[in-house]
């Protein structure tokens, strides 16, 4: 039959199994705008176009399935580059749509036209530009098919104004992908998974490095049985948290720049360190001359590219992870490793203070404090907490404890400050059964917060944990330990956030003692409608411990003494 292109877009988009998109319309879109009444998407109007990307890569992480976001040409579409760059290097699957002025007036500088193809470039898994019609099906379908195959990532559909409103034969069945090219044999080879057998099977401290790949293959039951087979702990990365339960014995904590004591001297320990679904990024290694140097390291990991790109390894395993691991795992015999984590134990020592039934309370009212309790008031439900960039989002690693896969949405390959109120939305979009708590700096949530017309919009029942110190907090911490305490630029004039709720018609309460954090957590999950909380903490607390750039990774910033009281130690 005969449709439109808007037309085609749409219904290929329905085919895909998607209901919900995230979009702002503009002039060179608007075809395709028209074209919704025919169809049964669910279209959610956001306040700015990087909003409608975030909120399509925290679909896809809560879910899995594949994210889409709207916008116009021109500056709707240069606005959702960061959104694209956020989920490229996260591995998020999105596709976003763009309009584009008519082929005609492609290259003549037209109002509103940008060669947004060539901007994204860098920032996309594959991007597109349709002028025609007949185009379009055979190009979402490819889209949809890149975006989530292999290392999943962003795709771009620019798609031109001509090519929304001219029509063609629709034919799903014969716009089936086929790309030839793009199905490599990523099976490792008989004697590459022998070697990596008896790399696990001789080795006496190993540690297993378990990333976000984990979580997108889909290979959690396999990673555990490999854990408690092989006798194994695990170090995980920020990404990777949920992964492996955090009360799981051989659940180490997180490793890093920000992570605990002894899971990174565990690392430099290590004579074995097995990366399972993770790139070994700088924020996990530290200096590269100095990283695990006893170790020999074998790297689990789809994207062949990831291969000895930051450290070198002795044994590659190309390939999906959970496919990898069924093949691994019954060669891997029990092997007494009660040496080795008796060791870690002694490391860790009296370190584990974040494990204590209640922080002291001293009457300051600390990012620790506000985040502890939330964990212990919705650690028992299906609880999806989603987290800006910076200080808080190190302490939410640190203090909540994540016991499932996808209960953690957070920026960490760009660290892009605004991405969790709409990233929360999406999530919320995605899970309408789950718990959604946004924890958010006071410096990232002003660089979205009009979303907060969004959630009320939607009807949404979000929860926003504000952790207000009043500086952009991680960079004054880096001002404090390396510019000599010069806080250029990081104090922050703020509006009164409870007020600004309000004006939404948003419920809102401004709370500064910890005694008041529970009860509202308690009141906020009984409530039927979004909630924020203005936690005013303490504005020159520190994340501990903390490996500096350039640094070894087992080289760390630990609390001076004596010990502030009430914000525990690594």
């Amino acid at each position: 039959m005969k449709k439109t292109g808007a037309e085609i877009l749409w219904e290929c988009i329905e085919r895909e199994g998607v209901t919900d998109i995230f979009g702002y319309p503009g002039g060179a879109i608007l075809p395709a705008y028209d074209a919704l009444k025919h169809s049964k998407l669910h279209h959610i109007l956001v306040r700015h176009e990087q909003g409608a990307t975030h909120m399509a890569d925290g679909y896809a992480r809560a879910s899995g399935k594949v994210g889409v976001a709207v916008a116009t040409s021109g500056p709707g579409a240069t606005n959702m580059v960061t959104g694209m760059a956020t989920a490229m290097l996260d591995s998020s699957p999105i596709v976003c749509i763009t309009g584009q002025v008519g082929s005609k007036l492609i290259g003549s500088d037209a109002f509103q036209e940008t060669d947004i193809t060539g901007i994204t470039l860098p920032v996309t898994k594959h991007n597109y530009l349709v002028t025609r019609a007949d185009e379009v099906a055979r190009t979402v379908r490819e889209a949809f098919y890149v975006a989530k195959s292999g290392r999943p990532g962003p795709v771009l559909i620019d798609i031109t104004k001509d090519a929304q409103q001219s029509s063609c034969e629709f034919d799903w069945e014969a716009a089936k992908p086929q790309l030839p090219g793009y199905r490599p044999d990523l099976s490792p080879a008989p004697a590459e998974y022998k070697q990596a057998i008896d790399l696990i099977q001789s080795s006496k401290r190993p540690v297993i490095l378990l990333g976000h790949g984990a979580i997108i293959s889909g290979a959690l039951r396999e990673v555990r049985e490999l854990v408690d087979r092989g006798g194994i702990p695990v170090a995980v990365t920020l990404l990777g948290l949920g992964a492996l339960p955090a009360s799981h014995p051989l659940n180490l904590g997180m490793m890093g720049m920000h992570g605990e004591a002894w899971v990174n001297h565990a690392i430099q320990e290590a004579d074995l360190l097995i990366a399972l679904g993770m790139r070994f990024d700088d924020r996990v290694t530290g200096n590269l001359k100095t990283y695990a140097p006893n170790a020999k390291k074998i790297h689990v990991e789809i994207d062949p590219a990831e291969i000895n790109k930051n450290v070198k390894v002795d044994v590659a395993l190309v390939g999906d992870l959970r496919e990898v691991l069924q093949e691994v795992i019954p060669h891997v015999d029990t092997v007494d490793r009660s040496e080795w984590l008796d060791f870690i134990d002694k490391l860790k020592g009296d370190a584990a203070v974040r494990d204590i039934q209640n922080l002291p309370d001293n009457g300051h009212l600390y990012a620790a404090h506000v985040i502890n309790d939330l964990w212990r008031q919705t650690r028992d439900g299906d609880t999806i907490v989603v987290t800006d960039v910076g200080q808080h989002q190190m302490w939410e690693a640190q203090y909540y404890k994540h016991e499932k896969e996808r209960s953690l949405i957070t920026s960490g390959g760009l660290g892009t400050m605004g991405f969790a109120l709409p990233a929360a939305i999406g999530a919320k979009v995605a899970r309408p059964e789950a718990d959604v708590w946004v924890v958010v700096g006071d410096g990232g949530f002003q660089m979205t917060m009009c979303e907060l017309a969004t959630v009320v919009q939607e009807n949404l029942k979000v929860n926003i944990a504000i952790i207000n110190n009043g500086f952009l907090g991680m960079v004054r911490q880096w001002q404090e330990f390396f510019y000599d305490k010069n806080y250029a630029a990081t104090p922050l004039v703020n509006p009164d956030f409870a007020k600004l709720a309000q004006a939404y018609g948003i419920r809102s309460e401004t709370i500064t003692e910890r005694s008041r954090v529970v009860p509202a957590v308690q009141a906020a999950r009984k409530h039927s409608g979004a909630v924020l909380f203005d936690f005013k903490v303490e504005q020159e607390d520190t994340v501990y411990p903390m490996v500096a750039a350039g640094s070894a990774l087992n080289d760390m910033i630990r609390r001076p003494s004596p010990i502030v009281e009430t914000a525990a130690d690594e």
